[in-house]
């Protein structure tokens, strides 16, 4: 292999990984200063990339998170404490007036997307292949966490069908369900309620781990283009939060 071309793919392995902590919910990567609402939300920025804008706004009648790409990417998070057998129903909205021009989100070189809402889940990261541990080792020497065992992420794609279940080209732990696709409701609301086990069972193969992350993204860094999105509220089983449980869950 070139030498450009793996360092292209050692810098696009990179970004996943740093997405991937992210979403683990470790302190480490929360920028000092940020300022979290009272459910605990707050921005995350991504090593080397230009951060997307997220605000408190309202759309159509509805409180919002605005959030504003302009060929940048970061993430809207709130860290959670699930145990595996508290999941069940969650449900969010979006609405988004346009699709990034040639994004997909199955084509590592245009991987954007005007709208994703995605879970971080842990798990045991000895029964993985010894090629995706040693990435795991890395990730973890160069950032001083493990990201977490996989990644669900529910995603509004320009061309992939409704339903289809995406693996990240650069690592198989960071999976992708299409809920939204083309034209087809850009402008409105999008309402949305999944069955997150059963999601999981679907995109892995297996029962999830505990849930310790939830986090709205939108970006347009690989593409070099503008997205923007508007996120209703991200609901969970709060009731089931388990004992380390971050602000507004309710035991």
């Amino acid at each position: 292999m070139p030498m450009s071309t793996r360092l292209r793919a050692l810098a696009s392995w990179l970004a996943l990984a740093s997405l991937m902590l992210a979403l683990s919910g470790c302190a480490s990567l929360q920028p000092a200063g940020t300022v979290a609402d009272a459910e605990g939300w707050h921005h995350v920025p991504l090593p080397g990339k230009t951060p997307t804008r997220y605000a408190a706004s309202h759309k159509d009648g509805r409180a919002a998170v605005a959030a504003v790409s302009e060929s940048s990417a970061s993430m809207w998070r709130r860290r959670l404490d699930f145990d595996s057998a508290a999941l069940g129903e969650i449900s969010f909205a979006w609405w988004v007036p346009a699709l990034p021009p040639q994004a997909s989100v199955a084509n590592v070189d245009q991987e954007d997307a005007a709208a994703r809402v995605m879970f971080g889940f842990q798990g045991d990261i000895s029964r993985l292949p010894a090629r995706t541990r040693m990435m795991f080792d890395l990730a973890e020497a160069l950032t001083g966490e493990k990201p977490p065992y996989a990644t669900l992420m529910y995603v509004w794609d320009a061309k992939a069908p409704v339903g289809s279940v995406i693996i990240n080209p650069r690592s198989d732990r960071v999976r992708k369900i299409v809920v939204d696709t083309g034209a087809d409701g850009l402008g409105r609301w999008r309402d949305h309620r999944r069955d997150l086990r059963a999601d999981f069972k679907l995109a892995f193969g297996e029962e999830p781990g505990r849930l310790v992350s939830v986090a709205m993204m939108t970006d347009s860094d690989n593409t070099r283009s503008q997205a923007r999105a508007w996120y209703g509220a991200v609901k969970v089983p709060e009731q089931h939060c388990g004992a380390t449980a971050p602000p507004g869950c309710k035991p």
